[in-house]
C-alpha cells in the first residue's frame, strides 16, 4: 500500500520562524521582502496543511499554541539542514569576518561544540569570540563592536533581541558535598551585574532565606572548581550545568528560580550571510542542548 505524504514547503517554515522570532507579520514581511498579506497567507496554508492552529493573537501580541511551539522548534532544525545542504552543493561560499559576543558561562558549552561545528562548515569565515557578562556585551558603546551577540534576557517574553530558547535557572552543587544544607546558605556567584546572581539573591530574599556570598568569580570554570570543593552552591541555566555538578531539586529552602531567555542581537538590521549562518548554528545547537 502506498502511503500518502504531506510535504511542507521550507518557505512556509521559514515564514513561521521569522514571524515568531521578530514578533509580527509586518516585521517578517520586511525581512523576507513580502507583503503582510502574503505572510498571513503562508501561515494560514501551513496551518491548513498540518490541521492545527499555530499562532494566537492577543491584541498586538502573537503567541504560539502548543502545536505551534512544536512546529516552530522542528522548523528551525529543518531550515538549518536545508540551508547547509543548499550551500554545500550550490557552490556558494560564505566568507567574511565575524565578532561574536557570548556570556562567560556559555563559553565552555558553545565554543567546543556549536562554534567548532560552524568553523568546520564555513572555514572561510574568520571568527573572533569575546565572552563577558550579557550586560557588558550589550552596553552602549560596546555592542557595536560585535556582529552578533548571544545574551541572556531576564524576561523571556521581552521584545529585545531574537529569542533563541527559554531555559530554566536551577540550583547547582557538587555531587560529593551538601553545601545546600548549611545555614546561612553559602553562595558561589559571579560579580554584580550577573543576571543569575540577581535572580538568586532576589528569590532567596523574597522567601526569607538567609544566605551569604562566600566566593565571587566571573567565569564558569572558577565557579565549577569552587562548587566541586564544597564551598557553596550557585545558580546556572540548565543547559550550562557541567557533568561534574548536580542540579538540586527545588524545595522550601531552595525556591524555584524560574526561566530566563537566551536571545540573539544582530549589529545590522540586514545581517551578512555569515552572521545569519552563525545565528542559525547557535539557535539549532542550543535548542538541541
Amino acid at each position: 500500500m502506498q502511503l500518502s505524504h504531506k510535504n511542507l514547503p521550507t518557505e512556509w517554515l521559514r515564514t513561521l520562524v521569522t514571524v515568531v522570532d521578530n514578533g509580527g507579520f509586518s516585521q517578517a514581511g520586511e525581512l523576507l521582502a513580502r507583503t503582510q498579506p502574503a505572510i498571513s497567507r503562508q501561515i494560514k496554508e501551513l496551518e491548513e496543511r498540518l490541521g492545527r492552529q499555530l499562532l494566537l493573537r492577543s491584541g498586538r501580541t502573537l503567541n504560539l499554541t502548543e502545536s505551534g511551539l512544536r512546529v516552530y522548534d522542528q522548523a528551525k532544525k529543518i531550515l538549518v539542514l536545508n540551508d547547509e545542504l543548499v550551500f554545500e552543493f550550490s557552490g556558494a561560499s560564505v566568507t567574511g569576518k565575524l565578532h561574536l559576543g557570548i556570556p562567560s558561562e556559555f563559553a565552555s558549552v558553545l565554543l567546543p561544540r556549536i562554534i567548532g561545528q560552524f568553523s568546520q562548515s564555513y572555514p572561510e569565515v574568520s571568527l573572533e569570540v569575546t565572552s563577558d557578562l550579557s550586560r557588558n556585551l550589550l552596553a552602549k558603546g560596546q555592542r557595536d563592536r560585535f556582529d552578533l551577540i548571544l545574551a541572556l534576557q531576564e524576561k523571556p517574553d521581552s521584545a529585545e533581541g531574537q529569542l533563541v530558547i527559554r531555559d530554566d535557572l536551577v540550583w547547582v552543587a557538587s555531587h560529593k558535598h551538601s553545601a545546600h544544607l548549611l545555614k546561612p546558605l553559602p553562595l558561589v556567584l559571579a560579580p554584580d551585574g550577573c543576571m543569575y546572581r540577581k535572580r538568586a539573591e532576589a528569590v532567596l530574599q523574597s522567601a526569607g532565606i538567609a544566605s551569604r556570598n562566600v566566593f565571587t568569580i566571573p567565569d564558569l570554570n572558577g565557579i565549577q572548581s569552587a562548587l566541586e570543593a564544597g564551598l557553596g552552591i550557585t545558580a546556572l541555566t540548565r543547559s550550562t550545568v557541567p557533568e561534574s555538578l548536580r542540579v538540586l531539586r527545588p524545595s522550601r529552602s531552595l525556591p524555584k528560580l524560574g526561566e530566563i531567555g537566551i536571545g540573539l542581537h544582530f549589529k545590522h538590521r540586514r545581517p551578512s550571510e555569515a552572521a545569519l549562518r552563525l545565528a542559525e548554528h547557535l539557535q539549532s545547537g542550543l535548542s538541541l542542548s
